[in-house]
Parts: C-alpha cells; structure tokens; sequence
C-alpha cells in the first residue's frame, strides 16, 4: 500500500520546471513534478506526492478531504497510543499491577 499526501505549489525552482518548491502541511519541501509536467501545473496548484514524486495533480476540495482524512488519522492514533499508556501505567489495572 502506498500513501499519498497532498501539497500545494508555491513554485517552480529550475529552469525545466521539474522541480517545485511545495507546502505540504505547511512544510515547504523539494518535489519532482515532472511526472506531471503535461498537466499545465502553475503556482497554487494541488499535487499528489509520493516518494517526493508528484503523482498526480488534485483539485483543491480533493486535497483538502486527504489532508482532513489524515489528520483524523493521526489525532485518532494519538488518542490510542495515550489510553494504553494510561491503562499501561494505572497502578489499579490487574493486568498491569506489580506485586512484590
């Protein structure tokens, strides 16, 4: 499985326009868009990028879903790995009650 993230084009950093100056989270990163050059691809343009790879180009209602969806994803994950540290640490937990 692969995992996409979605990032808008601030701009374009070479000559033959192959490499992009991108936010993704707002996080300005390097991205190859040359996958995706015959799109017509401008600044405030929406990708899909994989492996620093723009994969696609995405309308901003697509991007804006993804980057919700993952977020949501990662509050979710946060949330979990918080209640089994709780449950882990709880000295009143019979599973995790040391006797000595």
């Amino acid at each position: 499985m692969c995992l996409g993230i979605a990032g808008q084009i601030i701009e374009f950093v070479s000559a033959s326009t192959d490499l992009a100056r991108v936010n993704v989270f707002g996080v300005e990163r390097m991205v190859n868009v040359g996958l995706v050059e015959n799109e017509g691809l401008s600044p405030g343009d929406w990708v899909l990028i994989h492996v620093g790879f723009a994969i696609a180009k995405m309308d901003e209602g697509e991007a804006k879903a993804s980057m919700a969806f993952l977020q949501g994803m990662g509050e979710a994950f946060t949330a979990e790995m918080a209640a089994a540290w709780d449950e882990e640490n709880d000295e009143t937990n019979p599973k995790t009650k040391n006797e000595s």
